[in-house]
């Protein structure tokens, strides 16, 4: 355990959401534990609620706690998940939660940040920020909703963001003219519907990875996605990786990832 996580594990026993016990426990793991973990390496720690089994090992296993998908999600569910999250010194962070629910939690918990456009909801960690850098690229504003889920993301990863939007294709001049804002990006994520083709051109100039996020956005023929998502995948910028179609929060945590290696 690395000083910044023992000083987020004191204040949450300050603020009364761990008890001296787990407080000790999180620090000092049971002999028991040691024990096992000698012999058969690290043990998971769940928590086993009624609605769901929450990993609170991930931290230590992947770098970054657990992420709640709130979509098909109840919101008294969700406000269980953060309370046991909170408890055991995690900063939760929940996406594709809709405005009701937000409300709702945000009501719960006041310190929670609902953003409605990026439908996250995130809590502020206690962790020093990054010295890193993430760019984020958009083709349009209708593009917004998955690259601010993408922004908010790396808010709650606590790494800095250097955001460019409305540079697609149809207007070719505007990307070269704002490029440099993100040009020394440890990677940058490109999100476009339609055809596509940004993160191609994007990927030309940038000497970092650039993470393509192909969006539902346009007409009949874009297939909800598929379009933008095949015409990406057949990128012929070497530097181009490509995500799901609406997965701000996929390109974003790999981003995150890239410039926390980076530092």
């Amino acid at each position: 355990m690395n000083r910044s996580e023992l000083e987020q594990l004191a204040k949450h026993f300050r603020a009364g959401r761990l008890s001296l016990p787990q407080f000790i426990d999180s620090i000092e793991p049971s002999s028991k534990a040691k024990k096992s973990a000698q012999t058969n390496g690290p043990v998971p720690v769940d928590a086993n609620l009624k609605h769901s089994t929450l990993d609170l090992d991930r931290q230590q296993r992947c770098g970054f706690p657990e992420v709640i998908y709130g979509e098909g999600k109840s919101k008294e569910a969700i406000a269980d998940i953060f309370r046991t999250q909170l408890k055991a010194g995690i900063a939760p962070l929940a996406t594709r939660v809709d405005q009701e629910k937000g409300q709702y939690l945000t009501g719960l918990f006041p310190e929670a940040i609902y953003h409605q456009v990026a439908r996250t909801v995130r809590f502020l960690s206690d962790k020093p920020k990054s010295t890193g850098l993430v760019g984020i690229i958009t083709a349009g504003t209708s593009d917004l909703p998955v690259a601010e889920e993408a922004a908010e993301t790396l808010n709650w990863m606590d790494i800095p963001i250097a955001m460019i939007h409305d540079v697609g294709v149809a207007g070719p001049h505007r990307l070269p003219e704002k490029i440099s804002a993100v040009a020394d990006a440890d990677a940058v994520i490109v999100v476009a519907g339609m055809e596509g083709a940004l993160p191609s051109v994007a990927g030309g100039y940038l000497s970092c990875p650039v993470i393509a996020v192909p969006t539902s956005v346009g007409y009949g023929a874009s297939f909800n996605g598929i379009a933008a998502l095949l015409g990406m995948l057949n990128s012929c910028a070497s530097n181009v990786s490509v995500v799901n179609i609406d997965a701000g929060f996929k390109a974003a945590y790999i981003a995150g990832l890239i410039s926390k290696r980076c530092q």
